[in-house]
């Protein structure tokens, strides 16, 4: 009893933290995002509060492989209102394998 009432307080947790986020202008999370590598890449990643596969959570970043630059570095979700036109285009042409 006392494991689902975890679970259901871990999930509403995350929950929560995503609808938080997207209020803060992060409107990928939990599914495409447009993140930017320790570098300055620009690349969509799928994003999914408290689900990592392919990379290492660090609290709001997470260390994961860069495909525009071939490389490992901390990545971070971007804002929506600090991404031109040009920027979500080019994030677009750059996806990271198909995994959260």
């Amino acid at each position: 009893m006392i494991a689902v009432i975890v679970a259901g307080l871990i999930a509403l947790a995350l929950v929560v933290g995503t609808l938080v986020q997207r209020r803060r202008g992060y409107s990928g999370l939990g599914g495409n995002t447009i993140v930017r590598c320790s570098e300055g890449h620009l690349f969509t990643t799928i994003w999914v509060p408290g689900a990592s596969f392919k990379s290492i959570r660090l609290g709001v970043s997470r260390y994961q492989h860069c495909p525009v630059g071939h490389h490992w570095a901390l990545v971070s979700p971007v804002r929506d209102s600090e991404l031109t036109d040009e920027d979500r285009r080019f994030a677009a042409e750059y996806h990271d394998v198909n995994i959260p």
